[in-house]
């Protein structure tokens, strides 16, 4: 892996694909003790029908169903991740559910290039997506004025909670590739959005953001 400085140029992109490559067929189990909190930061979302939808950094698709039922067939999800192995799974499950309303994106999000402006944005546990400032940037870019964003993932808890600590260490050790920032993993979006609100779950070791594009 190479060395990143976290803020300048945020984490490793390319040693972050080879971990997704790796995890590919086991994703969707990794991810399964986490979906209470898909749900709930798909509702944080406030879906209509109609609306535009990006799910960035969207993985197998696992989001993608729920986004799909909340936004209707008039509205759309366009789902950006840049692991092939991991968006060929996606577009398995759009096929599968006939799912007329998705449109997948094999691109790093920094470098995604589609057309007009949406009216939410989904980063479910995303961090080395969120930690990058040129990736946020491709998204605001294509967001409304008012368009609502929900970020999740894992955080720090307090020091005194070592086992929760030590969940998120090796939880992060197969899903970042740099462990920068994760004390206030929002922190780059909080600083881009307004009406910014943080939730703490699963006892400090997981947060729930949400915010505003101004």
């Amino acid at each position: 892996m190479k060395p990143s400085n976290g803020e300048r140029t945020g984490p490793d992109r390319d040693a972050a694909l080879q971990q997704y490559r790796r995890r590919s067929g086991t994703y969707d189990l990794q991810l399964a003790p986490f979906e209470p909190i898909r749900e709930m930061a798909i509702d944080s979302l406030d879906l209509r029908r109609r609306e535009t939808v990006l799910d960035v950094g969207c993985g197998t698709g696992l989001s993608l169903r729920r986004l799909s039922r909340a936004v209707g067939e008039s509205g759309q999800i366009i789902g950006i991740e840049q692991c092939p192995e991991m968006i060929a799974q996606a577009q398995d499950r759009v096929l599968k559910h006939h799912h007329s309303n998705v449109r997948l994106l094999c691109a790093p999000v920094e470098e995604a290039e589609f057309d007009g402006q949406a009216d939410a944005a989904l980063f479910h546990f995303t961090h080395d997506i969120i930690r990058r400032a040129d990736a946020l940037d491709r998204v605001l870019l294509h967001l409304r004025p008012g368009a609502r964003v929900v970020a999740t993932g894992l955080c720090w808890a307090a020091p005194w909670a070592l086992p929760v600590n030590f969940f998120v260490w090796g939880a992060a050790m197969l899903s970042v590739s740099s462990l920068g920032g994760l004390d206030r993993p929002w922190s780059l979006l909080a600083g881009k959005l307004d009406d910014w609100r943080v939730r703490e779950l699963a006892f400090g070791g997981v947060f729930l953001a949400q915010g505003r594009v101004r």
